[in-house]
């Protein structure tokens, strides 16, 4: 983990002190960890993870002093963080909240979460990826225990690219390259397709070419926003490219035209995570054995470099009193056999625990053979360990996303372009943080 990235984490308590964003993190009362087994602490709980009813069930059966009640809501982008926002302003959150990466730090720029740092010993901490457990770290205290990490991962139809000669690449120039035989030896058929309603996708990509989009500056308790980097204007560039020459599809992800796409052999790739290999599982299944998985196409043969989609931590509500059983609930989760057995078991997950430790229980409890048996969690591990060290997650994703949401849109339809996209996230980025008060040094 390098030093700026440490540096600007820790950098988030100053640049956000005109919110005062680290005011709602003490004050609660909290009560006993552990209750009686005629008594026990009920512990309240709120996810759309697959898998998670199974969990708390475990958890439930083999545990009598907690209790936890679990209640699915909405994924995040579809509903899920706005019902957790005004929850915690109703003073209705439930104690325990699964919050995915890129939202961490807006939730607690919000005061809407406590800081755990008093649960989350140096011993504990060694248990997770540095990575996470930087990612979970602002202003030097801890905000949300680490559930996976989520590099990414091309996921490729083997049977076809055996069958027309092509060799999964390994760069972004041999990536055009196979998209070009792809299209050649059937003229419906794509390698991939870029997601224009998921700007995660494209941060992702951005992240993977050295990006940095948000930075702390610790000395003037500033911001600094720069979404035309060098690397993401190489990004866009090469991406729009790709669009302008029809080589990859741009259908939405997870819409009925992309998963009929799938099952009818149009698209034959998936730029996805590591969670992905599961969920493509499950759309087609009748393609078992027809898949495999290698690392993301990098710039430079010799680098090999990931960012992350999505990826999930567990926090606690500012408003809980139940802080202790919240943090133990949600530490089984994370590095508890029993807790990845069961989630992998229910849902097919093919998530990356962030524990380590956990990684050959997630191994052992994935059903690999829709591809073809091959070692999946070996490359999860080496994508895990390229994911670019320097991104940091800015105080307001809401207004980047949407705006790159937006734009992305008018991208695949022909009225922008990916350049004016990422400009477009900037700028709104920039007037966000400025409306809410922040400092903002705008480099462009």
């Amino acid at each position: 983990m390098s030093r700026s990235w440490s540096r600007s984490v820790q950098a988030l308590v100053g640049a956000a002190t005109a919110l005062a964003v680290l005011t709602a993190c003490g004050g609660a009362d909290d009560s006993r960890a552990r209750g009686t087994a005629d008594d026990p602490v009920t512990v309240s709980f709120w996810a759309w993870t697959r898998g998670s009813q199974e969990v708390v069930d475990a958890f439930n059966a083999t545990h009598e002093t907690i209790k936890v009640e679990f209640e699915e809501i909405p994924s995040g982008g579809l509903g899920g963080y706005p019902k957790i926002a005004n929850a915690v302003k109703a003073g209705i959150a439930p104690d325990l909240l699964s919050i995915e990466y890129p939202q961490l730090s807006a939730f607690v720029s919000q005061g809407s979460l406590q800081d755990i740092s008093g649960y989350l010993t140096e011993d504990i901490k060694k248990k997770f990826l540095p990575q996470t457990i930087e990612m979970t770290t602002l202003g030097g205290k801890n905000w949300a225990i680490p559930f996976d990490a989520a590099p990414q991962i091309f996921y490729y139809r083997k049977d076809f690219f055996t069958e027309h000669g092509i060799t999964p690449p390994t760069t972004w120039d041999g990536f055009r390259d196979a998209a070009e035989q792809v299209r050649k030896a059937s003229p419906k058929t794509r390698i991939a397709t870029f997601f224009p309603d998921d700007p995660t996708f494209f941060q992702a990509m951005a992240w993977q070419a050295g990006a940095q989009w948000f930075r702390a500056d610790a000395g003037t308790d500033a911001w600094r926003i720069r979404t035309t980097d060098p690397a993401s204007a190489r990004t866009a560039a090469y991406w729009q490219g790709l669009i302008d020459d029809k080589l990859v599809s741009t259908a939405s992800s997870f819409s009925p035209e992309w998963t009929g796409s799938l099952k009818q052999g149009t698209t034959v790739g998936y730029l996805g995570a590591s969670w992905g290999a599961g969920v493509l599982a499950g759309i087609v299944p009748e393609q078992k054995g027809k898949w495999a998985a290698v690392r993301l196409p990098s710039w430079e043969a010799d680098r090999p470099a990931s960012g992350m989609i999505g990826g999930s931590t567990f926090a606690v509500s500012k408003g809980s009193t139940k802080t202790a059983a919240a943090v133990e609930f949600a530490l089984w989760m994370s590095t508890h056999e029993d807790a990845i057995n069961a989630r992998i078991g229910a849902s097919t997950s093919s998530a990356l625990p962030a524990a380590p430790a956990m990684v050959p229980i997630a191994k052992r409890a994935f059903d690999t053979s829709f591809y073809g048996g091959q070692d999946l969690y070996g490359l999860f591990e080496e994508a895990g360990a390229s994911i670019g060290p320097d991104w940091v997650w800015g105080p307001s994703p809401g207004a980047t996303n949407s705006a790159l949401g937006d734009a992305l849109g008018e991208v695949v339809g022909g009225a922008s372009t990916l350049p004016k996209a990422i400009r477009r996230a900037h700028d709104a980025t920039v007037a966000d943080l400025r409306k809410r008060g922040l400092k903002v040094e705008d480099p462009s």
